[in-house]
């Protein structure tokens, strides 16, 4: 049995596969066309933000599962899985800890400009201490844009850590659900915008999904609010949000996230003032990334020893 891995997972994986008599083989490149040509007879697949499109999953005549370093599966041909019988998982909740402290990061990073002043430092203006014009969070308001696990773990760093008043918007979980972790829910995303001074990206969703955040919604946030978005690229219209940030429509934004990963150099993030990018490293610590894959290995394990591994993926 074979299991080829599109992109680096942690070698603790590899060594539990391997000493299970499944042997592990690496893409050349972590690129479809790549994949396309090198799955060849691959019995298993793990797979992380690159996804299995059908085209790779036609050219694997031995696939019997597609296993996701994570829980989104957006980038996965699913139903072109299910029409061949193969079983696709996912990973969900195993590096929820490390994308809420990332999450945390990035909108101090934002609030603080510390990625500009950091630049200014290593050209010699330390005098840019006295216009860094930073932005407490103690007493702000934290709005979320969705209340999953990692968004519940975000409200507890924030409002017990920072002192933040949390708010969320997820119409897809129950009102009880709020409460029970001492977050006021909004039933409007709009409402959430215009009283949040920073909103943070949790939401799930797919590629054909409508930009939840574009010049609207923008135009409904506060100008000295912060975007943060560590949920899904597309969540995010790219060229609004740059304009928004040119004309200082908002204060700031930071993604871990981008619709095209890596994205084009035409992207005008990619010149936008006031925006702290990170190349989609939410959960790349040493703790979350030995669980993630190790869950993968177990699933693999699971289906080619003829069992049903945990977090089966069903659409």
């Amino acid at each position: 049995m074979e299991c080829f891995i599109t992109q680096p997972v942690h070698e603790a994986a590899i060594a539990f596969l391997n000493r299970h008599g499944i042997t592990t083989r690496y893409a050349s490149a972590p690129d479809m066309q790549v994949v396309i040509r090198e799955i060849g007879g691959a019995d298993a697949v793990i797979t992380r933000d690159l996804g299995l499109d059908r085209n790779a999953i036609a050219a694997a005549p031995n696939l019997k599962i597609i296993s996701c370093h994570g829980a989104g599966t957006n980038r996965i041909d699913v139903a072109a899985a299910h029409e061949r019988g193969i079983t696709v998982t996912n990973a969900p909740g195993a590096n929820s800890q490390s994308v809420a402290e990332l999450t945390l990061g990035l909108m101090l990073a934002s609030a603080r400009n510390i990625c500009t002043a950091d630049m200014a430092v290593r050209q010699g203006n330390w005098q840019c201490r006295y216009n860094a014009g930073g932005m407490e969070l103690h007493g702000k308001t934290l709005g979320l844009v969705g209340f999953g696990t990692i968004a519940r773990k975000v409200a507890v760093i924030a409002g017990a850590g920072l002192g933040m008043r949390v708010v969320a918007w997820s119409p897809s979980v129950p009102a009880e659900v709020f409460g029970q972790h001492g977050v006021e829910r909004i039933t409007e995303l709009n409402a959430l915008l215009q009283m949040a001074d920073v909103v943070s990206i949790h939401r799930s969703g797919s590629q054909a999904d409508r930009p939840l955040i574009d010049a609207d919604a923008l135009a409904n946030m506060q100008p000295h609010a912060i975007l943060i978005n560590v949920g899904r690229g597309f969540a995010v219209d790219c060229a609004d949000l740059a304009q928004a940030l040119e004309t200082g429509r908002i204060r700031g934004a930071a993604l871990d996230v981008l619709p095209q990963e890596p994205p084009p150099m035409d992207n005008p993030l990619l010149k936008a003032p006031h925006l702290v990018l990170t190349p989609h490293l939410g959960g790349t610590t040493e703790e979350a990334l030995r669980q993630l894959a190790l869950i993968c290995a177990h699933q693999v394990l699971a289906v080619l020893s003829g069992r049903e591994p945990e977090h089966l993926v069903s659409r």
